[in-house]
């Protein structure tokens, strides 16, 4: 009897270590399925963010073209049609110049720290 006994311990004991397994794979299983559907929400929201910040960037470009041409008429009535555009192109050129500029210098800076 007293074998017997021992006999179905054992068997329990390794029932129990061989559920515990199956439950450490699924528990396993599951945080990986958690950290996918998280990486994919994640995605999504970036690519709609993305998305927006794209179609702001062209509506603000075309208000900056818009701007342009109405500044090239107004000069236009001034100095003339030619002379407007050229005025316009080049204080566009030196402002985006001066912009590239201090973008060299923030990377020359942050190198040298």
């Amino acid at each position: 009897m007293l074998l017997e006994r021992a006999g179905a311990e054992e068997a329990g004991i390794g029932q129990l270590v061989s559920q515990l397994a199956g439950d450490a794979r699924e528990a396993a299983q599951a945080e990986i399925a958690l950290v996918k559907a998280r990486a994919a929400f994640a995605a999504t929201r970036y690519k709609w963010a993305a998305v927006y910040f794209g179609a702001a960037g062209v509506l603000a470009l075309a208000a900056l073209i818009a701007l342009l041409v109405g500044l090239i008429m107004t000069l236009a009535t001034l100095i003339g049609p030619g002379w407007a555009t050229l005025a316009v192109v080049v204080g566009v050129l030196v402002i985006a110049g001066i912009l590239g500029l201090m973008g060299k210098a923030q990377l020359t800076r942050k190198a040298a720290s």
